[in-house]
């Protein structure tokens, strides 16, 4: 497997900061989420730094780091993706790291701590789940995992759609609503493209602004599972940008499905 020494080591970050977000989740009813997003950050990013110095780091934290576009490679990071379902205790947030080369992704990796699952990804080598599991290092989680795909869904009428609480409180997604099946409220970004990527929905679709690091590593899961995630006018994103905003629409699921939203 190509990038199996990142994989590895971007699992065993991930896992870490999983811990760190569950046990910062479970015991306090205030749910201190800025020292558990911090707490999480600063263990993913000495695992990585540690262990590839040379690489360009893009986080909520490092954004305005001038140098990181220079760069071939930079790993971009959300050390907790869905502030507020870890705030209202609704088990829907994740870890997010991906690892771009020139703007294309080549790994990512997203974990739901209170599920205890991990989806992962390598360009060219599918994408896999697995369970978090006590003494389970990077090597170890990726030897158990299982490979998943999108959902063969191609009719958006028959379309199990996942989406923002927000923008569906917010009726953003009203125009769209009556186009499908169903459309039914999931948490972060990360873990709903993680959900498409392993079938678990049939569309995803945002008209908020997001972030690079909230969909890094959830793009390269959608694409490795047979799918596609991009800008309703089709464009793809090349990640590690100047302004690391996606301002753009995007949808994520099966070609067929993808393609069939953008006509309609």
């Amino acid at each position: 497997m190509p990038y199996r020494h990142e994989l590895d080591v971007a699992l065993e970050a991930a896992c870490e900061a999983a811990d760190i977000l569950l046990r910062h989740w479970e015991k306090s009813e205030d749910n201190p989420v800025t020292q558990a997003d911090l707490e999480a950050d600063r263990a993913i990013v000495a695992r990585l730094r540690g262990a590839f110095p040379a690489d360009a780091m893009l986080s909520e934290e490092t954004a305005r780091d001038a140098g990181r576009t220079a760069k071939r490679r930079a790993w971009i990071v959300d050390p907790m993706d869905g502030t507020k379902e870890f705030i209202q205790k609704i088990p829907e947030f994740a870890v997010s790291i991906g690892l771009v080369e020139e703007g294309e992704p080549v790994v990512g990796v997203i974990v739901n701590p209170p599920a205890k699952i991990a989806v992962f990804a390598v360009r060219g080598a599918g994408t896999h789940r697995g369970h978090l599991a006590p003494g389970r290092d990077g090597a170890a989680l990726r030897a158990t995992a299982s490979r998943v795909s999108v959902s063969p869904c191609t009719r958006l009428e028959e379309a199990r759609v996942i989406a923002s609480r927000t923008e569906i409180s917010r009726d953003q997604l009203s125009a769209y609503a009556p186009w499908f099946g169903q459309l039914v409220p999931v948490g972060s970004i990360a873990w709903k493209l993680a959900c498409i990527a392993c079938g678990d929905g049939d569309l995803n679709l945002s008209v908020a602004p997001k972030n690079e690091w909230d969909v890094c590593a959830g793009d390269l899961l959608v694409r490795e599972a047979g799918g596609r995630y991009c800008a309703f006018d089709g464009s793809l994103r090349r990640y590690n940008q100047a302004d690391p905003l996606i301002a753009q629409g995007m949808v994520a699921g099966s070609p067929a499905l993808v393609e069939a939203f953008r006509a309609r």
